[in-house]
Protein backbone atom coordinates (compact mmCIF):
# COMPACT_ATOMS: atom_id res chain seq x y z
CA UNK A 1 0.00 0.00 0.00
CA UNK A 2 1.09 3.36 -0.34
CA UNK A 3 2.37 5.55 2.37
CA UNK A 4 0.81 8.67 3.62
CA UNK A 5 3.68 11.77 4.00
CA UNK A 6 2.84 12.78 7.50
CA UNK A 7 4.58 15.52 9.83
CA UNK A 8 4.74 14.92 13.29
CA UNK A 9 4.91 17.09 16.02
CA UNK A 10 7.29 15.95 18.85
CA UNK A 11 9.95 17.42 20.94
CA UNK A 12 9.49 21.16 20.23
CA UNK A 13 10.30 20.18 16.62
CA UNK A 14 8.25 18.59 13.45
CA UNK A 15 9.76 15.02 11.89
CA UNK A 16 9.15 14.31 8.16
CA UNK A 17 7.87 10.45 8.11
CA UNK A 18 6.04 8.27 5.87
CA UNK A 19 3.20 6.42 7.21
CA UNK A 20 1.23 3.52 5.84
CA UNK A 21 -1.54 0.96 8.29
CA UNK A 22 -2.59 -1.61 6.85
CA UNK A 23 -6.32 -1.86 7.68
CA UNK A 24 -6.77 -4.58 11.22
CA UNK A 25 -3.03 -3.61 11.46
CA UNK A 26 -2.21 -5.15 14.49
CA UNK A 27 0.69 -3.29 15.13
CA UNK A 28 2.59 -0.39 13.80
CA UNK A 29 6.45 -0.14 13.77
CA UNK A 30 8.29 2.65 13.60
CA UNK A 31 11.98 2.86 12.34
CA UNK A 32 14.67 4.50 14.17
CA UNK A 33 17.10 5.27 11.84
CA UNK A 34 21.27 4.88 12.09
CA UNK A 35 24.05 7.25 12.38
CA UNK A 36 24.14 9.51 9.17
CA UNK A 37 20.72 7.94 7.43
CA UNK A 38 17.05 8.86 6.97
CA UNK A 39 13.71 7.51 6.04
CA UNK A 40 14.98 7.02 2.58
CA UNK A 41 17.51 4.09 3.81
CA UNK A 42 16.78 1.27 1.10
CA UNK A 43 17.50 -0.93 4.11
CA UNK A 44 15.01 -0.19 6.53
CA UNK A 45 12.93 0.45 3.83
CA UNK A 46 13.18 -3.17 2.22
CA UNK A 47 12.67 -4.16 5.77
CA UNK A 48 8.96 -1.99 6.01
CA UNK A 49 7.93 -3.23 2.79
CA UNK A 50 8.14 -6.92 4.26
CA UNK A 51 6.14 -5.89 7.28
CA UNK A 52 3.82 -4.43 5.60
CA UNK A 53 2.98 -6.92 3.46
CA UNK A 54 2.47 -9.41 6.77
CA UNK A 55 -0.59 -6.55 7.45
CA UNK A 56 1.84 -4.71 10.28
CA UNK A 57 2.10 -0.56 9.59
CA UNK A 58 4.63 1.20 9.41
CA UNK A 59 6.37 4.69 10.48
CA UNK A 60 9.11 5.29 8.85
CA UNK A 61 10.77 8.92 10.35
CA UNK A 62 13.41 11.02 10.08
CA UNK A 63 13.92 11.35 13.39
CA UNK A 64 16.94 15.12 13.01
CA UNK A 65 14.96 17.77 11.00
CA UNK A 66 16.67 19.22 7.67
CA UNK A 67 18.85 21.49 9.92
CA UNK A 68 20.04 19.23 12.25
CA UNK A 69 20.80 17.11 9.40
CA UNK A 70 22.74 19.53 7.70
CA UNK A 71 24.65 19.95 11.08
CA UNK A 72 25.05 16.74 11.65
CA UNK A 73 27.22 15.46 8.50
CA UNK A 74 30.02 18.03 9.83
CA UNK A 75 29.64 17.39 13.61
CA UNK A 76 28.46 13.95 13.50
CA UNK A 77 26.77 14.91 17.15
CA UNK A 78 22.85 14.63 16.96
CA UNK A 79 22.89 11.13 15.63
CA UNK A 80 25.25 9.74 19.12
CA UNK A 81 22.76 12.34 21.44
CA UNK A 82 20.83 8.64 22.45
CA UNK A 83 18.72 10.75 24.72
CA UNK A 84 17.50 12.84 22.22
CA UNK A 85 16.99 10.41 19.74
CA UNK A 86 14.87 8.53 22.32
CA UNK A 87 12.69 11.67 23.49
CA UNK A 88 11.29 12.21 19.87
CA UNK A 89 10.32 8.02 19.42
CA UNK A 90 8.70 8.32 22.95
CA UNK A 91 6.29 11.49 21.59
CA UNK A 92 6.18 9.63 17.77
CA UNK A 93 4.18 6.79 20.28
CA UNK A 94 2.13 9.35 22.10
CA UNK A 95 1.54 10.71 18.73
CA UNK A 96 0.43 7.85 17.45
CA UNK A 97 -1.63 7.31 19.85
CA UNK A 98 -3.76 10.76 19.40
CA UNK A 99 -4.10 9.59 15.38
CA UNK A 100 -7.29 8.30 13.89
CA UNK A 101 -6.71 4.95 11.98
CA UNK A 102 -3.57 4.32 15.35
CA UNK A 103 -4.72 5.18 18.08
CA UNK A 104 -5.01 2.24 20.98
CA UNK A 105 -2.48 0.23 18.29
CA UNK A 106 0.11 -1.81 19.72
CA UNK A 107 3.58 -0.13 18.78
CA UNK A 108 6.90 -1.54 17.57
CA UNK A 109 10.20 -0.13 17.65
CA UNK A 110 12.75 -1.01 14.99
CA UNK A 111 16.29 0.28 15.59
CA UNK A 112 19.16 0.41 13.33
CA UNK A 113 23.03 1.31 14.24
CA UNK A 114 22.52 4.04 17.11
CA UNK A 115 18.76 3.90 16.72
CA UNK A 116 18.35 0.82 18.64
CA UNK A 117 19.77 1.88 21.66
CA UNK A 118 17.26 5.19 21.43
CA UNK A 119 14.55 2.48 20.47
CA UNK A 120 15.71 0.82 23.38
CA UNK A 121 15.31 3.62 25.51
CA UNK A 122 11.76 4.75 24.49
CA UNK A 123 10.51 0.68 24.99
CA UNK A 124 11.37 1.32 28.57
CA UNK A 125 9.55 4.75 29.07
CA UNK A 126 6.49 3.60 27.18
CA UNK A 127 6.04 -0.20 28.23
CA UNK A 128 2.25 -0.29 27.99
CA UNK A 129 2.85 1.11 24.25
CA UNK A 130 5.58 -0.69 23.19
CA UNK A 131 4.86 -4.30 21.89
CA UNK A 132 8.42 -5.29 20.58
CA UNK A 133 11.89 -4.44 19.80
CA UNK A 134 14.02 -5.07 16.68
CA UNK A 135 17.49 -4.20 16.29
CA UNK A 136 19.58 -4.35 13.14
CA UNK A 137 22.91 -4.16 13.45
CA UNK A 138 22.46 -2.39 16.67
CA UNK A 139 24.28 -0.78 19.16
CA UNK A 140 21.98 -1.64 22.51
CA UNK A 141 24.79 -0.79 24.81
CA UNK A 142 24.43 3.19 23.73
CA UNK A 143 20.92 2.75 25.44
CA UNK A 144 22.70 2.04 28.70
CA UNK A 145 20.73 1.72 32.28
CA UNK A 146 17.18 2.11 30.85
CA UNK A 147 18.28 -1.63 29.48
CA UNK A 148 16.91 -2.81 32.51
CA UNK A 149 13.62 -1.25 32.61
CA UNK A 150 12.38 -2.33 28.88
CA UNK A 151 9.12 -5.05 29.29
CA UNK A 152 9.19 -5.87 25.53
CA UNK A 153 10.56 -8.46 24.18
CA UNK A 154 13.98 -7.88 22.30
CA UNK A 155 15.59 -9.47 18.81
CA UNK A 156 18.81 -8.74 18.36
CA UNK A 157 19.51 -9.19 14.37
CA UNK A 158 23.65 -8.99 14.00
CA UNK A 159 25.81 -9.90 11.11
CA UNK A 160 27.85 -12.95 11.89
CA UNK A 161 31.00 -10.62 10.24
CA UNK A 162 30.48 -8.05 12.13
CA UNK A 163 32.46 -8.92 15.10
CA UNK A 164 32.94 -6.01 17.04
CA UNK A 165 28.74 -5.03 17.33
CA UNK A 166 28.05 -8.49 17.67
CA UNK A 167 30.15 -8.21 21.03
CA UNK A 168 28.53 -5.45 22.38
CA UNK A 169 25.54 -6.44 21.31
CA UNK A 170 26.07 -9.84 23.59
CA UNK A 171 27.68 -7.43 26.61
CA UNK A 172 24.43 -5.28 26.36
CA UNK A 173 22.21 -8.59 26.51
CA UNK A 174 23.73 -9.60 30.05
CA UNK A 175 21.33 -5.94 31.01
CA UNK A 176 18.21 -7.22 30.02
CA UNK A 177 15.50 -8.61 32.28
CA UNK A 178 12.63 -8.77 29.71
CA UNK A 179 12.73 -11.62 26.87
CA UNK A 180 15.25 -11.62 24.27
CA UNK A 181 16.78 -13.46 21.61
CA UNK A 182 20.17 -13.49 19.00
CA UNK A 183 19.74 -13.64 15.46
CA UNK A 184 23.22 -13.61 13.89
CA UNK A 185 23.18 -14.23 9.76
CA UNK A 186 25.95 -15.90 8.91
CA UNK A 187 28.52 -14.02 6.96
CA UNK A 188 26.69 -10.82 7.07
CA UNK A 189 28.78 -7.29 7.49
CA UNK A 190 27.41 -4.42 9.08
CA UNK A 191 24.98 -3.39 6.66
CA UNK A 192 23.82 -6.47 5.54
CA UNK A 193 24.70 -6.38 2.00
CA UNK A 194 25.27 -9.85 1.09
CA UNK A 195 23.27 -11.61 -0.94
CA UNK A 196 19.86 -12.84 0.76
CA UNK A 197 21.27 -11.04 3.95
CA UNK A 198 18.60 -8.61 4.33
CA UNK A 199 15.58 -10.98 3.04
CA UNK A 200 16.56 -12.77 5.87
CA UNK A 201 16.62 -9.82 8.26
CA UNK A 202 13.00 -8.82 7.04
CA UNK A 203 11.76 -12.46 7.85
CA UNK A 204 13.47 -12.35 11.86
CA UNK A 205 11.86 -8.87 11.93
CA UNK A 206 8.86 -9.82 10.41
CA UNK A 207 8.15 -12.96 12.68
CA UNK A 208 9.15 -11.51 15.81
CA UNK A 209 6.47 -8.62 15.25
CA UNK A 210 3.68 -10.88 14.81
CA UNK A 211 5.14 -13.03 17.81
CA UNK A 212 6.73 -11.12 20.21
CA UNK A 213 9.04 -13.27 21.78
CA UNK A 214 9.61 -15.58 19.58
CA UNK A 215 8.04 -17.08 16.28
CA UNK A 216 7.23 -20.27 17.66
CA UNK A 217 4.98 -18.58 20.52
CA UNK A 218 7.37 -19.29 23.41
CA UNK A 219 8.65 -16.85 25.73
CA UNK A 220 12.40 -15.49 24.34
CA UNK A 221 15.46 -17.05 25.49
CA UNK A 222 18.66 -15.47 27.26
CA UNK A 223 21.06 -14.63 24.32
CA UNK A 224 23.63 -17.31 24.53
CA UNK A 225 27.63 -16.32 26.01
Amino acid sequence: MDAESVNMPVDGVVLAGDLAVPDGASCVVVFAHGSGSSRHSPRNRAVAEALREAGLGTLLVDLLTADEERADATTRRHRFDVPMLARRLVGLVDRLDERPGTAGVAVGLFGASTGAGAALVAAAARPERVRAVVSRGGRPDLAGEALARVRAPVLLIVGGADTDVLRLNREAARALRAPHRERVVPGATHLFAEPGALAEVAEAARAWFLHPGGPDGTDGAEVPE
